[in-house]
C-alpha cells in the first residue's frame, strides 16, 4: 500500500534501524558516568551530536537533543523570549507557522506579551521586506521572530535568508522551524535558532533538535538540569539520538538524486490532476517548494470522505481540510493563503517512491472524486452553467427569501439557507442555484460553517463570479455572490 504522507512522518530509514539496534547494545549506560560503559555511551552521544550539528550547519556545543520537534519549538521560543525579556516582549511570526508556534505565541500573549502575525500571499509565501516592516511597526522592542523554512501543508519554501538579514539588521534573533526541509539541505542565512524533528526525515520519533547560536541570549525555562546544557532535562535516549543523526546523514547523501526524481513525480501530479479531475485548485508555490510535496483541493468534495476512499483504494494521504479534523475551522494555513479548503489532499512522497505507484494514484483519483461528488449531489459542470431567462429568479429547495423572483425593477436576489450544513454543502447549494438568477443578479448564502468563509470566495474565483463580501446574520453569516458568467 503506497504511503504518501511523509510530511507527517517518514518511514524509518534502513540506516536508522541499523543504528538504533546497534546503539541499543552499546548506548544503554549513563553517559555522565566515568566507567567503561558510560564512556562508550558518551562517545556515541558526542558522535551523534557532531553529525547532527554538521548537517544543521552549527557547532556541536550549539545543538541540543530534545524529546520532539514540538518540544524544541516550545523550548526554543520560551528560552529566547526569556533571555531577551529586558529587550522587549514582542513576538513576530508568519501566519502559516506550525501549530506549535501558534500555541507558544498564544501562551506568550496570555502571559502579557504581544504578538504580530505576518500575512502570506496566495502561494503561502512571506513577501520580501515583510519582516523588516513588521519589526518597524512593532508596538515595542521585538524579542524574537519566527519563520519556517518550508510549509508543512503546501510545501512552499520561505525566504529565510532574506528574513534573517532583515532581523539581524534590527538586532532581533530569528528562530527557524526546519522540520520539513532539513532532510533536503542546510537552512541558508544568518539564523539565530533552529529546530527540527527526526521522524520527518526517517529517524525515530521522540527526537528533536534545538540549535542556539553562540551569542544569542537564551534562558532555559523550568527547573535546572545538568543534562544537555540545561536545555533538555532528563536522561538522553542515546539509541534514538544515534539513529536520528545517522539517518539524517544518510538522507542528505541521497538528497540531490532523490530531490530531482521526486520533483519530477510531483510535477506530474501537479500537471495531470487538474486535467484528470474537473474543478481542482493546486495550491502552494509552483517553483519555490519542497521537491516531494504537492497539495490540491477539489470543489464539492467532503475531505474526510475523500481520504477514506483513497485509503480504501490503497493510498495513505493527508489533508488540511476542516472536514477531516472534527472541527468547523479550516486549516490556518489554507485560511491564511485564502485558497479553497474543500476536498483538500496533501501528497508527500517518501524517499524511494516508485513511479508506478504515482501512476496508479493518478489512475484511481478521478473515479474516487467522482464517486464522492455523486454521493453529495454535487452539480455537473454543464448543469451548473445553465442560465435562466433574464430577470427570472426561481428557487429550489432551501431557496427563497426577500428579493427572490422580484421583477419590479429591483435587483434580482436569491437566498440559500445552508445553516447547520457542513462543507462542502453550502458551496454545492450555491452552485445549483447560481443559474436561477440573471447575469448581474445576487445569491446570498446563509452558512455557519467557518469553511464557507474560504470556500465561497474561492468558488467565485474559480467560476468567474464576483464575491460581494459577507455580513452578520441573525444566525451564521450571509455571503453575497453576484453572477457574472
Amino acid at each position: 500500500m503506497p504511503y504518501f504522507d511523509a510530511a507527517s512522518s517518514a518511514p524509518l530509514h534502513p540506516v536508522a534501524r541499523q543504528a538504533l539496534l546497534a546503539a541499543l547494545d552499546e548506548g544503554w549506560a549513563d553517559p555522565a558516568r566515568l566507567y567503561r560503559e558510560g564512556r562508550r555511551a558518551r562517545l556515541l552521544l558526542d558522535a551523534a551530536r557532531e553529525a547532527a550539528a554538521d548537517a544543521v550547519g552549527a557547532r556541536p556545543d550549539e545543538l541540543t537533543f530534545t524529546s520532539s520537534g514540538t518540544r524544541a519549538l516550545h523550548d526554543g521560543i520560551a528560552g529566547a523570549l526569556a533571555g531577551r525579556r529586558r529587550a522587549g516582549r514582542h513576538l513576530v511570526h508568519s501566519a502559516v507557522e506550525h501549530s506549535a508556534v501558534l500555541h507558544a505565541a498564544a501562551a506568550h500573549e496570555a502571559a502579557g506579551g504581544t504578538v504580530a502575525e505576518i500575512p502570506v500571499d496566495r502561494a503561502g509565501r512571506v513577501a520580501p521586506g515583510a519582516y523588516a516592516a513588521a519589526l518597524r511597526e512593532a508596538p515595542g522592542p521585538t524579542a524574537l521572530a519566527c519563520l519556517q523554512s518550508a510549509n508543512h501543508e503546501v510545501g512552499t519554501r520561505q525566504p529565510v535568508a532574506e528574513a534573517a538579514a532583515e532581523c539581524a539588521e534590527a538586532g532581533v534573533p530569528l528562530l527557524v522551524d526546519a522540520a520539513q526541509s532539513l532532510a533536503w539541505g542546510p537552512v541558508p542565512g544568518d539564523w539565530s535558532l533552529l529546530t527540527a524533528s527526526a521522524h520527518k526525515w526517517g529517524g525515530p520519533s521522540g527526537v528533536g533538535l534545538l540549535a542556539v547560536r553562540k551569542g544569542v541570549r537564551f534562558a532555559p525555562q523550568g527547573p535546572a538540569d545538568e543534562r544537555e546544557s540545561g536545555r533538555a532535562p532528563g536522561f538522553e535516549n542515546i539509541p534514538a539520538v544515534v539513529a536520528a543523526a545517522a539517518s539524517l546523514r544518510a538522507v542528505r547523501e541521497e538528497a540531490a538524486a532523490e530531490a530531482e526524481r521526486l520533483r519530477e513525480l510531483v510535477d506530474r501530479i501537479r500537471a495531470r490532476v487538474p486535467r484528470l479531475v474537473p474543478d481542482v485548485e493546486v495550491v502552494g508555490d509552483p517553483e519555490r517548494r519542497l521537491p516531494h510535496l504537492v497539495t490540491f483541493s477539489c470543489l464539492y468534495v467532503d475531505g474526510e470522505a475523500l481520504l477514506h476512499e483513497l485509503d480504501r483504494a490503497g493510498f495513505s494521504v493527508s489533508s488540511g481540510s476542516s472536514c477531516t479534523s472534527g472541527t468547523l475551522t479550516p486549516s490556518h494555513v489554507l485560511r491564511a493563503m485564502g485558497v479553497l479548503s474543500e476536498g483538500n489532499v496533501r501528497v508527500s512522497l517518501p524517499l524511494g517512491t516508485a513511479e508506478e505507484d504515482v501512476e496508479r494514484f493518478l489512475a484511481v483519483l478521478p473515479d474516487v472524486v467522482r464517486g464522492v461528488r455523486g454521493r453529495l449531489g454535487a452539480p455537473e459542470r454543464a448543469e451548473e452553467a445553465t442560465a435562466a431567462s433574464a430577470g427570472s429568479a426561481s428557487g429550489g429547495p432551501g431557496a427563497g427569501g426577500p428579493g427572490a423572483g422580484d421583477s419590479g425593477g429591483e435587483e434580482a436576489e436569491l437566498l440559500v439557507d445552508s445553516l447547520g450544513k457542513l462543507c462542502p454543502i453550502p458551496v454545492i447549494e450555491l452552485a445549483k442555484v447560481i443559474g436561477d438568477v440573471p447575469v448581474g443578479g445576487l445569491v446570498t448564502v446563509l452558512a455557519d460553517d467557518e469553511a464557507a468563509r474560504l470556500d465561497i470566495p474561492a468558488w467565485c474565483a474559480m467560476r468567474g463570479h464576483t464575491y460581494e463580501g459577507e455580513r452578520p446574520a441573525d444566525r451564521g453569516t450571509a455571503y453575497r455572490v453576484r453572477r457574472r458568467a
